[in-house]
């Protein structure tokens, strides 16, 4: 290689005049780098800026004239975050990089976002000579973050307003439910004693049996009501509860030495829409197979179970008697159009089993279903109908 005078030039001297390139390509390239750029020299009193680039000029307001020789604390301001500041000097202290977000200020007093990453520069002896920060404007961001927040914020607010006008609205309608139940449980109570009067007061006969068993039916749906106004969740009803209830009921008017009755009956939740029909259901099956199976003193036992299936809910009658047929003198009457009646409102499966000693009924209730309203004919053949 020659110089400009036709001279040789020295192998040695080479690797200077690259380097030289090399450091005058750079320095171009970062003056002209549209990220803002800052260099300090901590070797210098307060570590000052000694060189920036026009990007920085653009962020900040400031001239070179008027950022050279000062410390870049002169960006903050009074919403700067202290504790931003005290990680930077941390990391000064120790010589170690840095990315951090802080608010700073332009020389116009208008406050930016800005995320910095800070970076010490040391030479082939491994000491420091500058700290080079670039710079990024964040303000967009954290406009859009605090509009984000705010219509959140908003968001929320009007969510916690539906919420309580939800909770107060249900609130209504289960104090409205418990009312009705409680209304509906207290007027049954009254028509099944004035039945019970009524009946008292006709002679023996399938006239007095009808009336009676009329009032058990409506004191069973009158127990339901009680147990749904004093539940918490006015749309569930607990079979297990009334079974036992009831159970507790019917037991106490036979001889338990002649008669036992065992009960297994899952605490399975089910919608308070089915519960009437499932009352009636298991109160009539129960009450005939306690009253009917077991004529002329004869002893033998009453097992009923309720448990959940896959299929929904299985429901199973038994006993050791004498069967429908001997022990009932109507087994076509209204007990059992009465149950078939209710198993079909409710879409599911009665199956009656007579094993030579006893009887046997087998329904299996669908838990998933559109409950069908019950007929008007249901009433008036209750009204008529006779026990059993």
């Amino acid at each position: 290689m020659m110089d400009s005078s036709n001279n040789p030039v020295s192998a040695e001297l080479r690797p200077v005049g690259n380097a030289l390139m090399d450091a005058k390509m750079f320095a171009m390239a970062f003056a002209a780098s549209p990220t803002p750029m800052v260099v300090t020299d901590p070797r210098l009193a307060d570590n000052p800026i000694v060189w920036v680039n026009d990007a920085f000029l653009n962020l900040t307001g400031y001239t070179r004239q008027e950022l050279q020789g000062h410390n870049c604390r002169m960006l903050q301001g009074p919403d700067t975050d202290p504790r931003a500041i005290d990680r930077i000097r941390d990391a000064v202290r120790r010589q170690v990089p840095i990315e951090v977000e802080l608010q700073n200020y332009r020389k116009d007093g208008t406050s930016f976002w800005n995320a910095m990453t800070i970076t010490p520069v040391r030479n082939d002896a491994e000491e420091l000579v500058y700290y080079y920060a670039a710079q990024a404007d964040m303000t967009e961001k954290h406009v859009l973050e605090l509009a984000m927040k705010g219509t959140n914020d908003e968001l929320e607010r009007q969510v916690n307003e539906q919420t309580a006008d939800l909770r107060a609205a249900l609130d209504e309608k289960t104090a409205l439910l418990h009312e009705v139940d409680h209304r509906v449980k207290n007027n049954l109570q009254v028509i099944s004693s004035l039945v019970l009067l009524k009946a008292r007061r006709t002679p023996q006969g399938e006239a007095r049996d009808a009336l009676q068993g009329m009032a058990e039916r409506i004191g069973a749906l009158s127990m339901v009501h009680r147990m749904l106004y004093s539940a918490g969740d006015v749309t569930r009803f607990n079979l297990e509860e009334f079974a036992d209830d009831f159970l507790s009921d019917l037991t106490a008017s036979i001889d338990p030495a002649r008669t036992a009755v065992t009960a297994e009956i899952d605490p399975i939740s089910l919608p308070a829409a089915i519960a009437a029909p499932l009352a009636l259901m298991l109160h009539e099956l129960a009450t005939n197979a306690v009253r009917h199976a077991f004529p002329n003193d004869r002893e033998g036992r009453v097992s009923i179970s309720a448990r959940q299936c896959e299929t929904g809910l299985r429901l199973l009658i038994e006993d050791d008697g004498v069967g429908r047929t001997a022990g009932v003198s109507n087994p076509a009457g209204f007990g059992c159009s009465l149950v078939e009646m209710v198993v079909k409102q409710l879409r599911g499966v009665i199956t009656w089993h007579e094993p030579g000693t006893g009887t046997r009924v087998e329904i299996v209730i669908p838990l998933q279903h559109e409950i069908r309203k019950p007929t008007a004919a249901l009433p008036r053949e209750a009204a008529m109908g006779q026990a059993g």
